[in-house]
């Protein structure tokens, strides 16, 4: 049995292994949408995450089908109070931006769409505009909590002196507080989290919940320089632009070692590692197929060794 973990400072308990639900609707159809989540649930899973704008920039794609394909699933499974879901604000391209009238107008939508009365964990997906006044953000969230239509917020994609501002105004007026922080984090990108963005989560008490945990699919060893994979993901900027890298190929060559010494997947040794860093409290991975789920269920009962996880971040540094 998975044990659950307290996501911050909420009353949420969550499996260490959050389901992404970017492929959804993307490389995943419904039926094999619903095959995954039901093999994730199976396996002790409990913690879903989705956004309103995935998978919107790829040609073919919706905004929200994530969510829709999720909401059908809940009530075809009736299970909506076994569940923690996640989803976010502020990239859906009719309410693009953290204004307060987009969050309360984009958390109905997800509502209608997740066929559900409340989210549980609501995120700040993009603060690309920091003209918006953090009280104006975070007021908009509490009036949300408020009724009852968010269980509790956290942010994504956010600079650490306007995530301490952020909880700095919530403290002060007792209003909603984020309570976790979704950066991206593994073991080719490590500096979108280690330094500044880790010790205001440390310091305040948040749960570190990144996403990219594989790097899109590149920590499981099938990207390597000079290889063609016929996938969506390989491309520059995604899973294929770590491959001719340096660190990228210290880093398979380290996870090879480590995973044939466990006799498992690179995959899990990859989760595995980032489990065992400061403040992560659960990561985010997802699967296209029932097929890739083991390997990835597996990383929470995998404890790395001192020695193994020295190897690994060495050969990441």
């Amino acid at each position: 049995m998975t044990e659950l973990r307290i996501l911050g400072s909420s009353d949420l308990r969550v499996a260490p292994l959050c389901l992404g639900g970017n492929v959804f609707g993307w490389t995943a159809d419904k039926t094999q949408s619903f095959a995954v989540l039901d093999a994730y649930v199976s396996g002790g899973g409990n913690f879903i995450d989705t956004s309103d704008s995935y998978m919107n920039y790829f040609d073919g794609n919706e905004p929200g089908q994530s969510e829709t394909i999720i909401g059908d699933w809940l009530a075809a499974r009736r299970n909506r109070d076994d569940v923690v879901v996640a989803t976010k604000v502020g990239d859906h391209p009719q309410y693009m931006g953290l204004a307060p009238s987009n969050i309360k107008a984009a958390a109905e939508e997800s509502l209608r769409r997740l066929r559900t009365d409340h989210i549980d964990l609501y995120y700040t997906h993009f603060d690309r505009d920091e003209s918006i006044p953090v009280d104006e953000i975070i007021t908009a969230l509490d009036d949300l909590v408020q009724a009852g239509k968010v269980r509790a917020i956290a942010a994504s994609n956010i600079s650490p002196e306007r995530l301490s501002a952020s909880l700095a105004f919530s403290d002060r007026e007792g209003l909603a507080r984020y309570v976790a922080l979704q950066p991206q984090y593994n073991l080719v990108s490590r500096d979108t989290y280690e330094g500044a963005r880790r010790e205001v989560v440390r310091r305040e008490g948040l749960a570190c919940v990144p996403y990219f945990a594989l790097a899109s699919g590149f920590l499981t060893g099938k990207y390597r320089p000079g290889a063609r994979v016929e996938n969506v993901r390989n491309v520059p900027g995604l899973a294929g632009g770590y491959a001719d890298t340096e660190r990228g190929v210290k880093v398979l060559d380290a996870l090879e070692q480590v995973a044939t010494v466990r006799g498992v997947e690179m995959a899990t040794v990859a989760l595995a590692w980032l489990l065992r860093q400061p403040t992560v409290t659960a990561l985010i991975a997802s699967a296209r197929t029932v097929g890739q789920l083991p390997a990835l269920l597996a990383a929470q009962d995998l404890h790395l060794s001192d020695t193994e996880l020295r190897t690994l971040t060495t050969a990441s540094s």
